[in-house]
């Protein structure tokens, strides 16, 4: 007993030394450094290009491509980086993500829920909010904890036992281009820290509630029931979006100019 008391102790500082709050305030245990997560993204996000077929289509990848920097024109510090990467891949999943490092991917049947400039910003608004909160870290954080007996002394987890885990955490599936779920209040989080961006971009932040109907009519009333999922239904999201928009202060950015 007395052998495990200097163990605990060096535990116990290690979590409290890690306890942060997101940007909504929201309390989380980060154990990993954001080099290690950028790393890990990195990693993730070149191994997906070798896997998923690329979009070429230059009027698309710039449509999106402008999007995508108006957005991240506003982030703060080093969450700004140099330059987002961006790539559309040729798929039918209405997704899209963005992992630590400055990298995001949208799939081209996104683009036919979508439907404008706006709605596209609420999408991937919403997927730069769970790098801007760290949720990637803080669900593979979620792992480790859970996982007290493992020892992870790299992220570089390619081809070791935890790559499955690494690729859990930053929300992509053991096969890659399965997108998994983050928890609930992780998506409703993003949704807030989305909208936030997007208004401050100049994009108009009421599409976002039109894109959440489009979603809701692209699933064909297929959603599982809110408890049963890790997402907000899509009633749920709407409505919280709608109490948002009204605490939104009004800012004096142009509307962007991106067009398909």
């Amino acid at each position: 007993m007395k052998r495990l008391l200097p163990a605990c102790v060096l535990a116990v500082a290690a979590l409290l030394s890690a306890c942060t709050s997101s940007p909504t305030g929201r309390q989380q245990v980060l154990l990993f450094s954001e080099q290690d997560m950028s790393q890990l993204g990195a990693q993730s996000f070149d191994a997906l290009k070798q896997e998923e077929k690329i979009y070429t289509d230059r009027k698309t990848n710039q449509y999106v491509q402008c999007v995508t920097n108006a957005l991240t024109a506003k982030l703060p510090g080093t969450q700004a980086y140099s330059q987002w990467e961006v790539v559309v891949f040729d798929s039918d999943q209405i997704n899209a993500f963005a992992l630590p490092g400055g990298k995001i991917g949208v799939y081209t049947g996104l683009l036919k829920v979508a439907v404008n400039q706006d709605q596209l910003a609420t999408v991937i608004g919403h997927e730069i909010g769970h790098v801007m909160a760290q949720h990637s870290n803080e669900r593979l954080s979620r792992s480790q904890l859970a996982n007290m007996g493992m020892q992870i002394s790299s992220m570089a987890m390619s081809g070791t036992q935890y790559h499955d885990m690494a690729m859990a955490g930053l929300g992509l599936g053991m096969q890659y281009g399965v997108l998994m779920p983050y928890g609930r209040s992780q998506e409703s989080e993003s949704d807030i820290i989305g909208l936030r961006l997007m208004a401050e971009a100049g994009f108009d932040p009421n599409e976002s509630i039109r894109l959440w109907q489009n979603m809701a009519k692209a699933s064909g009333g297929n959603q599982p029931p809110e408890l049963l999922s890790t997402h907000p239904s899509h009633s749920t999201r709407i409505d919280d979006l709608r109490k948002e928009i009204g605490k939104l202060p009004t800012y004096n950015t142009p509307h962007p100019q991106c067009r398909l």
